[in-house]
């Protein structure tokens, strides 16, 4: 069995008194491709910003290689440069050019040189095909070369999990391809990668396995070949159908 990297147990979130996550549990190993999908306000998004302590669970825990990442402590921004986040809304930041941006958590969190930082973003930008556009800035590119930017980014921090939050649903059809071809690049190279995602062929063919949220708990896993082929719940199914034939 592979190494467990993320424990998610019994994990749950409520805002005021709308419980939005119920006992979530699933564990990610190295290597996994695991996407989670659902009709939109089953919780994916908000299981993931868990995950990635941008919001704070109501109950349970977090373990990255056995330690409790929601107690006391934690370093959130150390944690997060070893499980990185893209979001669906880039997050670039906008007065920096493309080149800048891939450079400054490097230094400020994982403290390298400015010179060290620069080599090691130009090395993450030219893999996602972003090297000639080094010094333009977010404004200057297209949405699918901001997301391929913000891949870069987080790559650049040497994470050993990438969370990606319906990391396409900002993009106009013809720039999806862009991106999800460096995913299912960085998927064949072995990085191990959580995506939330209503691109259902990327989950079929890519992911190791899928996760099927509803109202705010699992309602299903298991491989691709399984949920998408022979669903057990019917809920599955129906969500499922319009695409199995695809």
């Amino acid at each position: 069995m592979a190494d467990k990297i993320l424990e998610i147990c019994h994990l749950s979130k409520a805002f005021g008194d709308h419980q939005v996550l119920r006992d979530i549990d699933f564990s990610v190993s190295k290597g996994d491709v695991t996407s989670i999908i659902g009709a939109s306000g089953s919780g994916k998004s908000t299981l993931l910003r868990c995950i990635n302590l941008l919001e704070t669970p109501t109950g349970g825990q977090i373990l990255y290689h056995g330690r409790d990442v929601t107690a006391h402590g934690v370093n959130a921004a150390r944690y997060r440069s070893h499980v990185g986040m893209v979001f669906q809304s880039f997050n670039l930041f906008n007065n920096m050019t493309v080149l800048e941006n891939c450079v400054v958590g490097q230094v400020k969190v994982l403290k390298k040189t400015k010179a060290e930082a620069i080599e090691s973003a130009k090395q993450y930008l030219n893999q996602v095909g972003m090297g000639p556009y080094v010094n333009a800035r977010p404004r200057q590119i297209s949405g699918g070369q901001k997301q391929r930017v913000a891949i870069a980014r987080a790559l650049a921090m040497k994470p050993e999990v990438l969370l990606f939050d319906e990391p396409t649903s900002a993009l106009d059809p013809e720039m999806v391809g862009e991106v999800l071809d460096v995913m299912k690049t960085l998927a064949a190279q072995g990085m191990t990668m959580l995506v939330v995602t209503h691109e259902m062929a990327f989950a079929r063919d890519v992911s190791s396995r899928v996760v099927y949220m509803n109202g705010g708990v699992i309602w299903e896993e298991g491989p691709p070949e399984q949920l998408f082929g022979e669903p057990r719940k019917p809920e599955t199914r129906d969500f499922l159908s319009r695409f199995r034939k695809a």
